[in-house]
Order: C-alpha cells, then sequence, then structure tokens
C-alpha cells in the first residue's frame, strides 16, 4: 500500500494483499451492520453488498471532493469466483439435479422469456430517446442477465461492428445491475412471503432427510488440516482444468465460454464420477464453509470497487433504461414467476435468485437467496435450481437471443 500526490490530489493505492484484507473487513462489517440495523434485516440486503457499498461510497465522496482518489488492486476477485463456481458444480450431483424436475424446466423457461424481454425494453427504450438500438441490447440481457462477463464480450463485440460506446454503456449498465439485483432481490421475497404467509419447510422436497444430509453436508467429521487440503486440492484441481477447457472451447467455436463455467463444468463431471468410484473422500461441510466464504469475499470485493463515479454521467437515455430494468424484474418475478413457480416458499426465495441474476450475476442470486433463507428457512429447492439454470441453462437461451438482436438491429 502506497500513497502518492497526482494531480495535487492525494491517490491511495492498495495491492492485492491490502485489498483482500478490506473486503474481509467490509463483509464483517456487513454482517455486524445487518445484525443491528432493522430495516437492512428487515429487507435481507445481503452482507457482502452492505459492506461494499459503503466501502463504494466513501470512495466517490472522496474522489468527487478532491480529497483523495482509492486504486484497488482486486487480483483476488476472480479466483475466489471462479473457486465459488466450482463449489457449486461440486454440489451438482446428477441424483440432486433430478430433483429439480418440472420446476427447473419452468424456472428456465421463465428466465429465457426474461433474456428476451429485457432485450426489448432496451431497445425500445433506446429508439424512444434517440439512441441506437444496440446501445439498448448492451443494456439489457448483455449487462442485466448476462453481468459484467458478458458486458465486456459483447460490447467488444458490438463496437467492431460500429457502435461508439456499446462497451462503456454495457459495463456500467452491469455494475447498476449488480447494485440494483442486490438489493431488491430481499425485499421481493419478503413481500412475497408476508402477503402470502408463507412458511419455510424443513425437510427435503420428497424425504424426511434434511438438506444437508441429502448432499452429504455434516459436521459430524473432525476437520484436520489433511481432510482441509484435500478439498482446496479438489477446487483448484478443477478450477485449473476449466479454465482450459474454456480456452479451447472459446478458441474452437468463437464464442466465449466463461472461465466459470468451464470450472463448473468440469467440477459437475469430477463429482459424478467419484460419485460411482470414490476416488476422493469429499467432505461437503468443509466444501460448504469454503463456499460461504469465496462467495462472501467475492461479492464484498465486487461491491468495494465499483466506480459509482461513472455513473453519475450516464444520465438520459440510459438511465430511462436501466430503470425500465428494474421495474421489468419487479413486476415480472411478482406477478408471473411466482405464480409459475408454485406460489409457495421456495417460489419465493427463487424470485430472489432471479432478481439477483437476473440483474447481475449469479453470486448475486445466491446471495439473496442465503439473506432470505437465514431469516425465513432453507430452501433446498431454491438453491439447487438457481445456481444450475443462472450458470448453465441460462446461456442456451440467452446468448442466441443476443446475436440475434444485435444482428437484426445493427
Amino acid at each position: 500500500m502506497d500513497g502518492k500526490i497526482v494531480n495535487n490530489i492525494l491517490t491511495l493505492n492498495f495491492d492485492m494483499i491490502a485489498t483482500l484484507a478490506i473486503a474481509v473487513l467490509l463483509l464483517l462489517l456487513g454482517y455486524f451492520l445487518r445484525k443491528k440495523i432493522t430495516l437492512l434485516e428487515k429487507f435481507c440486503i445481503p452482507a457482502p453488498v452492505i459492506g461494499g457499498l459503503i466501502f463504494a461510497i466513501i470512495a466517490l465522496i472522496l474522489k468527487e471532493t478532491n480529497v483523495m482518489t482509492i486504486k484497488l488492486d482486486t487480483t483476488f476477485q476472480t479466483p475466489f469466483m471462479i473457486a465459488f463456481f466450482t463449489i457449486v458444480g461440486l454440489g451438482g450431483s446428477f441424483s440432486l439435479l433430478k430433483k429439480g424436475g418440472v420446476t427447473l424446466i419452468i424456472y428456465w423457461l421463465l428466465c429465457g422469456v426474461m433474456s428476451v424481454a429485457q432485450n426489448a425494453i432496451g431497445v425500445i427504450c433506446a429508439k424512444l430517446t434517440g439512441i441506437h438500438p444496440i446501445l439498448g441490447v448492451m443494456a439489457g440481457a448483455v449487462s442485466m442477465e448476462g453481468g459484467h462477463g458478458a458486458a465486456a464480450a459483447f460490447g467488444k463485440t458490438a463496437e467492431s461492428m460500429g457502435v461508439t460506446g456499446a462497451s462503456t454503456v454495457a459495463i456500467a449498465a452491469a455494475t447498476f445491475g449488480l447494485i440494483a439485483g442486490g438489493l431488491i432481490g430481499g425485499p421481493i421475497a419478503k413481500h412475497l412471503v408476508d402477503r402470502n404467509k408463507l412458511k419455510a419447510e424443513n425437510v427435503n422436497m420428497d424425504s424426511t432427510e434434511t438438506f444437508e444430509e441429502v448432499a452429504g453436508i455434516s459436521n459430524n467429521t473432525k476437520i484436520t488440516s489433511n481432510v482441509l487440503m484435500v478439498q482446496i486440492a479438489l477446487i483448484v484441481v478443477c478450477m485449473t482444468v476449466g479454465t482450459v477447457v474454456s480456452g479451447w472451447f472459446s478458441k474452437a467455436t468463437g464464442l466465449v465460454l466463461p472461465q466459470y463455467v468451464g470450472a463448473m463444468f468440469v467440477a459437475v463431471i469430477v463429482r459424478n464420477i467419484n460419485d460411482k468410484l470414490n476416488f476422493v473422500n469429499i467432505n461437503y461441510y468443509v466444501i460448504d464453509l469454503l463456499s460461504n466464504v469465496f462467495l462472501g469475499i467475492f461479492l464484498s470485493m465486487a461491491l468495494m470497487s465499483l466506480r459509482l463515479w461513472e455513473l453519475a454521467g450516464l444520465a438520459g437515455p440510459l438511465f430511462v433504461i436501466v430503470v425500465a430494468q428494474v421495474l421489468f424484474i419487479i413486476v415480472y418475478t411478482t406477478f408471473i414467476a411466482f405464480k409459475l413457480l408454485g406460489k409457495n416458499y421456495d417460489a419465493a426465495a427463487m424470485c430472489a435468485g432471479m432478481a439477483g441474476h437476473g440483474m447481475g450475476a449469479t453470486p448475486n442470486a445466491i446471495a439473496n437467496i442465503g439473506a432470505v433463507t437465514e431469516k425465513y428457512g432453507s430452501s433446498p429447492r431454491a438453491f439447487l435450481i438457481v445456481p444450475v439454470v443462472g450458470a448453465f441453462l441460462i446461456d442456451l437461451i440467452g446468448i442466441p437471443n443476443i446475436v440475434w438482436f444485435m444482428n437484426m438491429f445493427i
């Protein structure tokens, strides 16, 4: 960490270790404030969002008042993200996936309709406000359902097609979506739970066993350094192979396959082969603990590093589009998705998840569900279906949909 004067303004540079330390402290601050502030607890705001946004707002104030500029090294953000999704993949046993059943298909189709609607809203608002329709697509499913990864990828593609500023619009919209998705998911679920007087079921879908027991997550095994290292080794090997697979796929097909998707795919394969051959002793209790740590730190780092001052210059058309997207998600999840998913507690939790990855990213969705279930009780179905659809199946409709819209309005 070092500081220097640039243009008469102090610039404070945090290296990757200091940035990681701040992220962890902000995560702990988020948990503390959520327990202390009734409003935060009431609306199930995720702890990483609380701590991260506080830092981002402070950084914005310091910058805009010419007091100080803060620069962070978020090198660890990507590894934590990939590690978390690798763990999600390790939980993807085919025996568990089958339990998603018809609800999983309905949720997937709802997400497909949502991506088409987001692009349509973006294009319509772009035309009404007089900007290029593809900029509307950039602020549609590309940045909303696709998140920052898709924003960076499709933004460059749109610019190569002659649409100036596409990357900036896409990334800025994704940033707004990440914030909005983390803020609205909990309140949506709370409204649905309270209005319909819903109760969580403390048993698995069609078994008297708990989800933790079905998934093999129990703390009856002594955690030793060897047990921990075996789990970490499994995770990092899947991460490494997955990133290589993603690179090969992208080169072979010309399509962008995010590294975390490749890591998840490899982890799913490893998990199901291991279920048959049992070549490594996977301790799912330790895996679950690591998952919570990786998710919390990743989201905290993602939120704290947001450049909120970049949103200040995006007035007019972009503001209209992103507000329209937020209103659409609220209406869509509350009045359509909730009913089609069964109008029960699981449906409410899945709507919180849909708001998370429908406006930002799958980790946001999991954080939303986690905040809801911490308050109201577990939802094994939501934790099963949302990651599978959000990280895998959604692209089967989302990517062709984006490509079609881009080619239609170029």
